[in-house]
């Protein structure tokens, strides 16, 4: 079975930073484009950040671009999402995800293995 192992998250007041991490080291395939998608109470999973294989394509959530970065380290095999200057807004279950298709995509059903999820919790 395909493992993401995340770490990182927690609470935090608003204006803050956190920093996630992904581990991908036990995938069976060559990961393509990873990406941080969050779902909060009672909305739908969305895209927050994605990076190609080579890291030289970044996509942000306009409601993060200038306050995320999504990092990756492709012969340590950890991806991170550095997430400043943090809302009230961001709280929600943050989930990392790869894609396995060179193909580039930022669709959540084209992405193949999912991380187990970390709470982000965001105070006033």
């Amino acid at each position: 079975q395909e493992q993401l192992v995340q770490s990182g998250g927690g609470s935090v007041q608003a204006g803050g930073s956190l920093r996630l991490t992904c581990a991908f080291s036990e995938l069976s395939f060559v990961a393509y484009a990873m990406a941080w998608f969050r779902q909060a109470p009672g909305k739908e999973r969305e895209l927050v950040a994605a990076i190609t294989r080579s890291g030289r394509t970044e996509d942000y959530a306009d409601s993060v671009k200038g306050r995320f970065s999504i990092l990756r380290d492709n012969t340590r095999k950890i991806l991170a999402l550095q997430m400043n200057n943090l809302k009230l807004e961001d709280t929600a279950v943050y989930y990392c995800a790869v894609d396995r298709d060179p193909v580039r995509s930022l669709r959540l059903e084209d992405y193949d293995a999912w991380g187990q999820g970390t709470q982000v919790a965001v105070s006033s």
